[in-house]
């Protein structure tokens, strides 16, 4: 009898057994499910944010604000035209707010954003019309890479390289 007894309790035991690790499974899982979905979420976010503060700069570009374009870069900016000219964030501002550099219009385009951490870069086609200082008006149409990056919370330009279309 005690046998019989014994062996319900060791039965019982060891459904109990498979109910624990079956719910832990389901847990594990759900907790899996949960957190690929937040970190998916956050990039998601990001490259939004990235392509909002892209466009603002367009927009900057074409109607230049000192705060704000002093806001957008990076203290450490390398800002490289398609010349080979490389500027710093004061020389950079200086074009843009000086009449240096004047684009009377300006489109981007075939954009693509790649999100890593607290680092972002944005290709696109840079279309546009120019009225440089001491130059006739022109056209430009660049390859444009920039590199973000996140420093407290905000989005700041880091670098910019612009090339020429290769030759045909």
């Amino acid at each position: 009898m005690q046998s019989l007894i014994a062996k319900k309790s060791m039965l019982y035991l060891t459904m109990k057994n498979i109910r624990l690790t079956q719910l832990a499974v389901v847990l594990l899982m759900t907790i899996t499910t949960l957190s690929v979905k937040a970190q998916k979420q956050p990039r998601v976010n990001a490259k939004k944010t990235i392509e909002e503060t892209v466009e603002k700069m367009r927009k900057l570009m074409l109607d230049p604000d000192s705060v704000a374009m002093s806001a957008l870069a990076s203290p450490k900016l390398t800002f490289g035209h398609s010349s080979g000219k490389v500027q710093n964030k004061q020389e950079f501002l200086h074009s843009f707010l000086s009449g240096e550099t004047d684009f009377t219009s300006l489109e981007f385009t075939d954009q693509t954003v790649i999100v890593s951490g607290s680092t972002a870069i944005v290709r696109h086609t840079l279309t546009g019309g120019t009225n440089d200082k001491g130059k006739a008006p022109g056209t430009a149409k660049l390859l444009i890479m920039l590199v973000w990056q996140k420093v407290k919370g905000e989005w700041v330009l880091l670098g910019r390289q612009a090339v020429k279309f290769p030759a045909a």
